[in-house]
């Protein structure tokens, strides 16, 4: 058992390290002093049911690397107007098995101007409309008394151009234009266009904004309303790390540290991933360490795995607690589209090959859209070009290719280029949205299957999974987006619909497409939280199908062995994994199976444990889901289909149940 400490054991602890670093950027001893000082004041104000939660996770440093958490992530207002209306909704979230939510960006932000409430001008204040800090405590308590963790984004790398700063350095003060990358003229601007990637190079192209009114260019790598703001300065990260102390203090448990690589600019660089954003976020955890240690760092770095890991730091000098698992993400979805794992056997393994201290948080998808930076050399190897395939994913899941049965719409299309990411809810990406439009029964129990298939893959991977709050009940696309015109520019608002709980109310009902997934996917979690083998420090590797279209990953720990097979197929497919080491049983049906020739069934998927002696079938079921009509609901998705000729045309099988009746199917259309 680790040992607590009080804040003067913990300062003294990290002290020599963090001056030096401080020391390093600043060379100003004063506002080091100042930092420390702060530091001590935002620990006092801290409350004292805070601090006990410190206390016990300092005991149990590793307290969210097991297997119980498991988060879902939804918007305020779309999800119950407002932070009171969550608080009356936690019964909900429980009955989810959810223990960890997100809050989107709830922070003042001026209206039509927000990016989804990325472009925040004040950090103490919340949007008027959702709420009050005090109501923001309250939440957390409430949350806290339930045994739920809540997440929030702390937007670090710019502010709203309405914050208090920004309106103070357009006024021509100096003290605050240093708050920002502020120049008279295009010189300076120009040069760093030249090794600076755009980030939205069609709706908001370039780096820096004009300033009529001030005769002045401002750095805007996001959009002219978001200004960079300048951390060479010390006042900023001094202010910016009081902000974060200040928000931690009313509750939070998790603090998403948003666009992280590009908070450090440099002068001929691309000014992404610089090595002081490291000694930044390096500081930053050794702050909330010795404040606050109850919380955790969580890094958005939307990059491929060799830019991503850095951000875990190394054991004795850790940064981020957790990091977003964003191209298996993208990958995932490569694989519905193509029916063929290799890239995604590739990438896991590349995953798994890490140190098992990095915890990732996985997803099928979240508020963002889904860039497609996959892999291309090894993609090229298979004769695929990048241009062409970024080509076919979008034109798949908008539904125009490949017998593809998704909606959805572009986001940042590029006719230059032919560059485009994909906006769509998880439902409608496969198939939920279609099916329920063309009232088609059979096409809507396959897409169930798919749905749930890689929700039971998503929980196999080592790390969180996360869901977005309405992907529970199969939300499907909301295009009213369009109706707004704050909104209607923006399609990433297509799969951030207000949560229909009307729908929601069918969750028991198990004849409704509702009821069907939230069942399946609630005995999910129930096996995912019981069978220990599902842990982050479990050894996690991929096994050689020998079937383009079947999955198979292994984990291992302390004695017990699981294997999960899941097929990305239409079709019937065989697995020929050769496992010959004992009996193993099948977590969803009770049945024993050899895991050596599996025919797993259209979008199909087996969770095989071995089992280390022979039992009786009494035995086998109490490894079962608990809740009947859950667990029969995820039998009867296990049942065989007949095998299909190699060359896939769309067939229904006799097998696939019927959708739910008309009047509740129009619901959905």
């Amino acid at each position: 058992m680790d040992k607590t400490y009080t804040f003067e054991e913990r300062l003294a602890r990290h002290h020599d390290e963090l001056r030096w670093l401080y020391m390093e950027l600043y060379h100003n001893g004063d506002m080091f002093a100042e930092l420390c000082d702060n530091m001590e004041r935002f620990y006092r104000e801290r409350d004292q049911g805070l601090k006990a939660m410190d206390a016990e996770r300092e005991e149990r440093p590793d307290w969210y690397k097991g297997n119980g958490l498991l988060g879902m992530m939804f918007y305020i207002d779309n999800f119950a107007g407002n932070m009171k209306g969550v608080t009356e909704k936690l019964d909900y979230i429980e009955r989810c098995g959810v223990n960890y939510i997100h809050l989107m960006p709830f922070l003042d932000t001026p209206r039509g101007r927000s990016d989804g409430g990325y472009a925040v001008s004040d950090f103490r204040k919340v949007q008027e409309d959702l709420g009050s800090m005090e109501d923001l405590e309250r939440l957390t308590a409430a949350c806290h008394k339930k045994g739920i963790n809540v997440c929030m984004d702390f937007v670090m790398n710019h502010t709203s151009e309405e914050h208090d700063w920004a309106r103070r350095a357009r006024r021509g003060d100096g003290e605050y234009m240093s708050r920002y990358f502020f120049y008279d003229n295009g010189d300076i601007p120009s040069r760093y266009e030249q090794t600076v990637p755009q980030v939205f190079p069609t709706t908001a192209p370039g780096n820096f904004t004009w300033l009529p009114d001030c005769g002045h260019y401002v750095m805007t790598t996001f959009y002219p309303y978001q200004w960079d703001l300048n951390y060479r300065n010390p006042r900023v990260f001094n202010e910016m790390m009081y902000n974060f102390l200040y928000l931690a203090g009313r509750g939070i448990d998790i603090i998403r540290i948003d666009a992280v690589p590009y908070i450090w600019k440099e002068l001929g660089t691309s000014c992404r991933n610089l090595p002081q954003v490291h000694t930044i976020v390096r500081m930053m955890r050794m702050i909330g360490e010795i404040v606050c240690p109850g919380i955790l760092l969580l890094g958005e770095v939307v990059m491929e795995p060799e830019k991503v890991v850095p951000y875990f730091g190394t054991v004795e000098k850790p940064e981020c607690h957790m990091l977003y698992n964003v191209t298996t993400m993208a990958t995932t979805w490569h694989t519905v589209a193509t029916r063929d794992v290799r890239l995604l056997k590739r990438q896991l393994d590349i995953v798994n090959s890490l140190p098992k201290e990095y915890v990732f948080l996985n997803y099928l998808r979240c508020h963002d859209d889904i860039g497609w930076g996959l892999d291309y050399p090894a993609l090229k190897g298979e004769g695929i070009e990048e241009r062409a395939h970024k080509k076919y994913l979008n034109d798949y899941f908008q539904g125009y290719a490949g017998d593809s049965e998704s909606r959805g719409e572009l986001y940042n299309a590029d006719p230059v280029t032919g560059d485009a990411r994909f906006c769509g809810t998880t439902a409608s990406m496969c198939g939920i949205e279609k099916a329920g439009f063309e009232q088609d029964g059979e096409a809507m129990e396959r897409a169930i299957r798919k749905d749930v298939m890689l929700h039971a893959y998503m929980f196999m991977q080592s790390g969180i999974p996360v869901l977005y709050g309405g992907d529970e009940i199969a939300q499907v696309n909301d295009y009213t987006y369009k109706e707004d015109p704050d909104k209607a520019p923006d399609s990433r608002y297509i799969h951030r619909g207000a949560m229909n709980w009307e729908l929601a109310g069918n969750i028991d009902d198990p004849d409704t497409v509702e009821g069907k997934l939230f069942g399946r996917l609630k005995a999910l979690e129930e096996i995912r939280k019981r069978e220990k083998v599902f842990v982050s420090g479990a050894d996690a590797w991929t096994v050689e199908t020998w079937e383009k279209a079947i999955l198979c990953i292994g984990r291992y720990y302390r004695g017990e062995k699981l294997f999960g097979l899941f097929n990305f197929s239409g079709y019937e497919k065989t697995a020929w994994i050769h496992e010959t080491d004992g009996e193993y049983v099948d977590l969803i049906s009770g049945e024993k199976v050899r895991p050596e020739e599996v025919r797993v069934p259209a979008f199909g998927f087996y969770y095989l444990k071995k089992v280390e002696e022979p039992r009786g079938e009494e035995a086998l079921r109490e490894q079962t889901p608990g809740k009947p009509r859950e667990e029969e609901a995820l039998r009867e998705q296990q049942k065989e289909t007949p095998r299909e000729p190699e060359e896939e045309t769309p067939k229904k099988s006799r097998k696939q149940t019927a959708a739910t009746p008309k009047k509740k199917r129009r619901k959905r259309a």
